[in-house]
């Protein structure tokens, strides 16, 4: 069992930046790769980024790349997402999510536990 709450979330200008936390709860937080979804209204979930349980490999979607940066400190039980040069079309409710594996997947299928979600709002 794993129990994941995102926090950090809020309200910037085009440009600014913003990092968001995952606190998870478990024992095996360690063997699961994390992932970051963002959901904006009226539309699907999809991928943002994931970070494998060793935080060695990351992937990230075409749309963040350059500017987001996920990354997971196990020990304190974290995974973050950074967030630069925010765009308004960035705008979401921003999901945390854990695969019960090694290895690092980008569909929401793929993932067995989620969290409530945080919203960044960015402003033009």
């Amino acid at each position: 069992q794993v129990q994941l709450v995102e926090s950090g979330g809020g309200l910037v200008q085009a440009g600014g930046s913003l990092r968001l936390s995952c606190a998870a709860s478990g024992r095996t937080f360690s063997s699961y790769a994390m992932g970051w979804f963002r959901q904006a209204p009226g539309k699907d979930r999809e991928f943002v980024a994931a970070v494998s349980w060793s935080n060695g490999i990351t992937y990230y979607a075409d749309s963040v790349k350059g500017r987001f940066t996920i990354s997971r400190d196990n020990a304190k039980n974290l995974v973050y997402l950074q967030m630069n040069s925010l765009k308004p079309e960035d705008t979401a409710v921003y999901y945390c999510a854990a695969r019960g594996s090694y290895t690092m997947a980008t569909t929401t299928a793929n993932y067995d536990y989620w969290g409530q979600g945080t919203q960044v709002t960015v402003s033009s």
